[in-house]
């Protein structure tokens, strides 16, 4: 129902206009939900969304009534939806994670108080509908006998889903690779577009004494639909979603705005996403049948053949790093300040991002080391193989990967999901002058980690599109064990600062668990023990050269064998 019905203007609104005017800017799905916003948790998956989540609604909005702030903690929806305690943290963590307002009390919520702040009503309920959304296949690539595997061609792990590494999976026998930026965005919005007449139902009420079949939209709930779309030209700011329509956009900020009827919302909110699918299908068309254009950012997904050590800024979208190969890039905070980024397709290589961010993904990597700054929302590392994964962030995601170690300080608990192999955790192990301040801007703790503390869920992911074997829907994810202590080593990250002002971080900014501090220190010590002894040991001049032209070959013969002097040469071209 709508409250405070006397304060509202209650002149009528005006009929429905058979022909709405499309918003002249363009309408855009947000990518953030689909990305980093969809658990692989079968009983928040829904086979037909509208016919479950209408009575889920009316049980948490009954949950809420009570609080009378359109809230409900995680207590309701373990209730209301038949999880388990950690499975409703795990929602509102990742809702926070993704919530398109930063004034929502859950966004700014303290762990502890997480479970108790809640979510609101209307986004939780439009979260859980989205559950139900299948990602796009991986493309195919344009040149697939130009790409070759990184991984053999028989596995020697017997899993149930495939002798393929994960990048095989996604690349199959015709090379597939990550859905370009423009076949996501159509993909999402063509969801939104088949799904908008439930949705907007969801969020709407209905008049009093007319029953449902009138149903109206609230500015207010109106607003919630920030949460999936957007307007805006790329490079331009986001402004609030009711301010560009045709129904709120000149109302009075002192007096609440008049309900539109649903239907009116419904067929305007249609037409702008015609409009932006068929400005999506012909830019695509132009490209392929036109001469490319590199500074348009659309088809940033395109692959490190065509575009080796490539770093395309978009100014709506994330900045793709692509195709880095038997190389190192390091981009700072001038370059990525508050930005989305994405490394995709990156082999053989060290990739420093030493900057604060919002989201990050990396997809379809191999033998790589990437160390990333300070990752405030959320990290989401997938279908990777041997890579090492560096990073300070809020919230981690690990998906299809093999043989990878993760060096984390993370203030939530690492979630991963689908089918992975032989994967590592340790703690976060390395800093440089700026990561304290970097990670105080995003809003990454230093007193909480929780890399020892990763939450397995469903080996099959039911939002992908491939065909899985039977019987394995329910299964649960291999997790990851912890690095020996022993094993343990710091990242030196050399220093590209000169000449710029010096940070104040000096250390690592998480402190070490007892036993790999414990390991550390032995470790230094046997060290200097070593260097004492060699210092130490009576030898004539001769034996003194002879020896130390033995360490410079057996050290030389490590940097070319581990691959490390790429980036000896690399610091010599910076």
């Amino acid at each position: 129902m709508i409250e405070d019905q006397d304060l509202i203007d209650q002149s009528p609104p005006p009929p429905p206009d058979p022909n709405p005017s499309p918003n002249p800017a363009t309408i855009h799905p947000r990518r953030v939900p689909f990305e980093h916003g969809l658990l692989p948790i079968q009983k928040l998956v829904f086979a037909d969304p509208i016919q479950t989540l209408a009575p889920v609604k009316q049980k948490l909005a009954d949950a809420a009534a009570s609080k009378n702030n359109n809230r409900v903690g995680s207590d309701v929806i373990a209730d209301v939806l038949q999880i388990s305690g950690d499975h409703a943290r795990l929602v509102l963590e990742t809702l926070g994670s993704v919530l398109h307002s930063e004034d929502d009390p859950l966004v700014g919520a303290k762990p502890e108080e997480v479970e108790s702040v809640g979510a609101d009503l209307r986004d939780l309920v439009l979260f859980l509908y989205i559950q139900s959304y299948k990602k796009l296949l991986p493309r195919t690539h344009k040149d697939s006998a130009a790409v070759a595997d990184v991984w053999p061609s028989t596995s020697a792990f017997d899993g149930y889903l495939s002798a393929l590494s994960p990048i095989q999976l996604v690349r199959s026998n015709s090379r597939r690779f990550m859905p370009s930026q423009a076949d996501d965005e159509a993909h999402q919005l063509s969801y939104l577009q088949k799904h908008l007449g439930n949705i907007i139902s969801l969020l709407a009420e209905p008049v009093e004494g007319e029953g449902e079949e009138s149903l109206v939209l609230s500015m207010e709930a109106f607003e919630h639909l920030g949460f999936l779309v957007q307007f805006g030209d790329k490079g331009s700011d986001v402004s609030p979603l009711s301010q560009a329509t045709p129904f709120f956009a000149n109302s009075d900020p002192d007096m609440p705005a008049v309900p539109v009827p649903a239907s009116q919302v419904h067929d305007w909110l249609l037409q702008n996403i015609a409009s932006a699918l068929e400005s999506i299908t012909d830019r695509v068309s132009g490209k392929e049948n036109g001469p490319s254009n590199a500074s348009d950012q659309d088809d940033a997904m395109s692959d490190a053949c065509d575009a080796p050590n490539k770093v395309a800024p978009s100014g709506r979208g994330p900045c793709l790093i692509e195709g880095v190969s038997k190389t190192s890039l390091v981009k700072q905070a001038s370059d990525l300040r508050g930005r989305s980024v994405k490394v995709v397709n990156c082999h053989d290589s060290v990739i420093y991002l030493l900057a604060p961010l919002r989201y990050a993904t990396v997809y379809g990597c191999s033998d790589t080391t990437i160390v990333l700054g300070a990752v405030g929302k959320a990290l989401r590392v997938e279908h990777c193989e041997r890579v090492h994964v560096i990073v300070a962030s809020k919230r981690v995601c690990i998906a299809n990967c093999r043989e990878c170690v993760f060096f984390l300080g993370v203030n939530q608990r690492p979630l991963i999901v689908g089918d992975n192999h032989k994967l590592q955790v340790a703690p976060y192990n390395t800093y440089y002058s700026h990561l304290g301040e970097h990670m105080s801007e995003v809003g990454v703790e230093p007193t909480i980690n929780k890399w020892d503390k990763p939450l397995a869920l469903g080996a099959v992911d039911p939002h992908d599109s491939l065909s899985h074997p039977a019987g394995v829907a329910d299964s649960q994810a291999e997790s990851a064990a912890c690095v020996d202590p022993d094993q343990f080593i710091n990242f030196l990250i050399p220093n590209w600062f000169n000449g710029e002002e010096i940070g104040s971080t000096k250390d690592n900014p998480f402190p070490l668990p007892d036993p790999y501090m414990t390991a550390q220190q032995r470790n230094l010590k046997n060290l200097e023990e070593t260097r004492r002894s060699l210092r130490e040991t009576p030898l004539e001049e001769n034996r003194k050269k002879e020896l130390s032209t033995a360490l410079h070959v057996y050290f030389k013969d490590w940097l070319y064998a581990s691959g490390n002097i790429r980036q000896l040469y690399c610091l010599q071209g910076d």
